[in-house]
């Protein structure tokens, strides 16, 4: 089985939550594959880019995945699930579901307009520290990935603030509502999730069945 851990939107492979289960899984011991998303263009950012860029760092064995998402790099693993047959297993931190129509209303009333206008919006980028420029591509791109077509039964364990307030738990209540194959634990954090890294690891380490010598 490999690992692997999506991190969000406009974040990195050194996030506090990437580091945090890094460390947690180089103690078991096993590897995790932490892939940058931003790929060195944040600023073309798609989902679709995403997924090919996952998809073909897969083992070429057909060897089984396993995907740990943060936010949107939990709605890419989802999809990633639906798509490929070599997932296996996913566990979705705060999973971006109905993402657009949680983070367009946030924007300034003109901004959308003049994002479509001017091709390029300037963006706070938490990993970089900085605010980057990101083509509108991205929000043409990411209307295609509703949550109506994930249906492959991918055993499925989501991880969800009840004060989430980039993306609301209901979007994930939602989701697991029509599917028996997704299981929801409610956790009283944010969208960050900070305060409950202890009970994520444990849910994720009994989920996946890791081995007892890991330190929880």
């Amino acid at each position: 089985m490999q690992y692997i851990y999506l991190h969000g939107f406009a974040s990195s492979p050194k996030s506090a939550k990437a580091l945090a289960m890094g460390d947690r899984f180089t103690k078991i011991p096993i590897q995790l594959n932490i892939p940058d998303l931003n790929a060195g263009d944040f600023s073309h950012l798609t989902i679709t880019r995403q997924l090919n860029q996952v998809a073909a760092a897969f083992p070429h064995n057909y060897e089984p995945v396993t995907l740990i998402g943060s936010s949107l790099g939990g709605l890419v693993s989802a999809h990633l699930g639906q798509q490929s047959q070599q997932v296996e297993r996913l566990i979705l931190l705060a999973p971006a579901f109905e993402f657009l129509s949680h983070w367009l209303p946030k924007l300034e009333d003109d901004a959308i307009k003049r994002w479509q206008q001017e091709k390029y919006l300037m963006v706070y980028h938490y990993g970089e520290g900085r605010s980057l420029p990101l083509s509108y591509d991205f929000i043409t791109d990411a209307e295609q990935y509703q949550e109506d077509i994930l249906q492959r039964p991918v055993p499925t364990l989501i991880l969800h603030g009840r004060q989430d307030e980039v993306i609301p738990i209901r979007a994930s209540r939602h989701f697991a509502h029509s599917r028996p194959w997704v299981k929801l634990v409610e956790l009283d954090s944010d969208h960050a999730l900070a305060n409950v890294t202890t009970e994520i690891w444990q849910a994720i380490h009994l989920f996946c069945q890791l081995p007892q010598s890991s330190k929880i």
